[in-house]
């Protein structure tokens, strides 16, 4: 997500696909903070912890090994269960690494689209507080404005989403896995007025992104280290199959079949930029510029985008390959959809390995992540190209263990069965 400065491509491609993945696209809810469970916590007789295994003492001081939550595939998003307030009220949320806000739709709700679950109400939190107009939260978020000294936002996506409301600070509940509880305070989005490309399973967003106001910036310090890693599962898995995403000391990925790949700092600090030289189709390369020339960090992961973007050049020269060595005509003949690269089967399309490039790290995609089922008996190519620039999308993530390394400033995959995480 971005903010109304700036446009963030996951709903852009959103708008992009509303025809071509029929049913496909969805996000979830989303607020102040998570539901989860710690793999190794420190001990409970830790003098942090009171008679009540409730953690009390300075939260900087505490490190756990990996704080982790889970995650659901949902029509080619990923949400995360988090749970906010006192008493605690869990909302379901977009895991989006391309944005920074944490918000979710609240009462009252002067314009919000219409979602299944509660809308959270922060008048039954005994936890919830404003932030004011001086306060260093609202300075960190370029939208923040005032009304009556509270820090008030709007934060605008591409296609036109938006969310506006009221900066605030609440409480999040997070539960070990052995009972325990952890909770912090974190600054999030109350969206009182909130319209775009949602539907009624979607609460919100949980900005994963590397600016200042996203969840992974709020809680570095807390638990040890800037790092998270998740591993997202296929398009289609059955929403009861959960994966898992893991924050700070413990986070980390290693193990025989890791391969890295530098993160290209910019001035813009959301996007995780990574640098693409090339993707081989089978045994074929084709570079990502017909000259031979790379910029650095010309791609971004997007855990919110689900296909792959790349430059309009690179992609026609990518699917030429693709369809020389798939024994299959593409379909010309539906208009649902358009001009992508699409075969009518009965199962799952046996097409090409497809070889990511990145600079030090190859990264092999396999069918499944790289044609996805529409409707019944159609798979399209699931990368596309644009004007814009680059986006590596959760297609292509998922079944790979990825670590975003902020401190080594390093990204890293582990090829992974996430059903199985």
């Amino acid at each position: 997500m971005t903010s109304s400065v700036m446009f963030h491509p996951c709903f852009l491609v959103a708008s992009i696909l509303s025809n071509y993945f029929i049913g496909l696209l969805a996000t979830a809810a989303s607020n102040g903070g998570f539901t989860v469970e710690l793999i190794r916590p420190d001990s409970p007789k830790s003098p942090f912890y009171n008679a009540n295994k409730t953690f009390t003492g300075r939260l900087n001081k505490y490190y756990p090994n990996a704080l982790q939550s889970r995650v659901i595939a949902y029509k080619g998003q990923h949400l995360m269960k988090v749970s906010i307030g006192t008493p605690p009220v869990d909302i379901y949320g977009i895991a989006d690494t391309g944005s920074d806000l944490v918000w979710t739709q609240c009462v009252p709700c002067d314009g919000c689209y219409n979602q299944i679950s509660p809308i959270f109400d922060p008048l039954k939190s005994s936890t919830y507080s404003d932030f004011y107009c001086e306060s260093e939260q609202c300075l960190l978020i370029n939208t923040g404005t005032c009304s009556q000294n509270i820090c008030t936002y709007t934060y605008a996506y591409a296609d036109s989403s938006i969310t506006k409301g009221v900066l605030a600070q609440e409480k999040v509940t997070m539960t070990s896995n052995s009972g325990q509880t952890v909770s912090l305070d974190i600054a999030f989005g109350c969206g009182h007025n909130n319209s775009g490309i949602f539907n009624d399973h979607e609460m919100g967003i949980v900005g994963l992104g590397g600016g200042s106001v996203s969840f992974v910036s709020q809680i570095g310090s807390t638990f040890g280290s800037k790092r998270f890693s998740h591993c997202l599962l296929p398009f289609g898995t059955d929403p009861s199959i959960a994966s898992k995403i893991s924050f700070g000391n413990g986070s980390e990925v290693v193990g025989d079949g890791v391969v890295s790949t530098p993160l290209v700092s910019k001035e813009y600090k959301t996007p995780y930029f990574v640098t693409l030289e090339g993707i081989s189709v089978g045994d074929t390369y084709v570079p990502f510029n017909s000259l031979g020339m790379v910029s650095k960090g010309n791609m971004f992961l997007d855990s919110g985008t689900p296909p792959t973007i790349v430059p309009q050049d690179f992609y026609d020269r990518l699917a030429v390959e693709v369809q020389k060595q798939i024994a299959m005509n593409p379909i010309r003949d539906d208009p649902d959809l358009g001009t992508q690269l699409c075969y009518r089967t009965k199962s799952n399309l046996d097409g090409p390995i497809l070889t990511v490039h990145f600079e030090g790290a190859n990264v092999q995609l396999k069918p499944i992540h790289t044609f996805i089922s529409p409707k019944d008996g159609v798979y399209c190519f699931a990368m596309q190209g644009s004007n814009g620039g680059g986006i590596y999308g959760n297609f292509a993530q998922a079944n790979f263990l990825i670590g975003f390394d902020m401190e080594t400033m390093m990204l890293s995959f582990m090829p992974t069965d996430c059903t199985k995480q």
